[in-house]
């Protein structure tokens, strides 16, 4: 990956692209993995195990699709209840709602404002967490990064997020996060994407191989 489009304007299919992106690399990965292996722990999500993090997933995705949106949904403890309620599922039953989720919730996403285009790039960040916990490669990276990264950059622009001028090793021309237009210069990152990423999230971060400057790591994260 070499160039990037970012649209001025909102594009509803993007987030949608980057769940079925994902749908059709994780999915089958996850077929795949032993019993064993959905106990790991995740770093990305301290007390949370492979399976949790699934669970966690499908659960948001399902109530995107079905419109459930109650008082308080998507914090600690509406994530905790949507887990404990999934504590007797089989595995392949996890597997099942988050692949359905992953297949229907950006059509719904996409005839929305916008409002719910960081439940995609959250559940993309999920799989990078469940994919580091495997020790497999690509994570909160890969090909999703054509379609995360635009979404993050709208996403930050939208919600008047602190200004990122991006330099990446992955990209021939700067990546603009945040908005711009605020009377604060605008911070310096230079890097690889994936770290990126994981500046944005809050994920744990590599020893060194980047730079920030004119802001602390955690001005960073959107999900803080």
């Amino acid at each position: 990956m070499t160039s990037l489009e970012v649209q001025e304007t909102r594009d509803p299919e993007l987030p949608g692209r980057l769940l079925t992106s994902e749908r059709d690399a994780l999915i089958p990965l996850l077929r795949e993995r032993p019993e064993a292996d959905f106990a790991l722990p995740t770093a990305g999500c301290p007390g949370w195990a492979v399976r949790d993090v699934l669970a966690h997933c499908g659960a948001a995705l399902t109530r995107v699709v079905e419109g459930r949106f109650e008082k308080g949904v998507f914090s600690p403890e509406s994530n905790d209840r949507d887990i404990a309620e999934r504590a007797d599922w089989s595995h392949g039953r996890v597997l099942d709602e988050l692949e359905r989720g992953m297949t229907e919730a950006g059509a719904v996403i996409a005839k929305g404002d916008g409002a719910l285009d960081l439940v995609a790039f959250g559940v993309w960040v999920h799989a990078g967490d469940v994919r580091e916990a495997f020790g497999e490669p690509g994570a909160y990276g890969g090909a999703g990064l054509a379609y995360a990264l635009p979404l993050l950059a709208r996403v930050t622009r939208d919600r008047g997020r602190l200004a990122v001028h991006a330099d990446l090793d992955d990209l021939d021309e700067p990546l603009r996060l945040g908005d711009m237009s605020g009377a604060r210069t605008p911070a310096r990152y230079i890097g690889d994407a994936a770290t990126l990423v994981r500046l944005c999230a809050g994920r744990p971060l590599p020893a060194g191989g980047y730079e920030l400057a004119g802001a602390e790591e955690g001005e960073l994260n959107i999900f803080g």
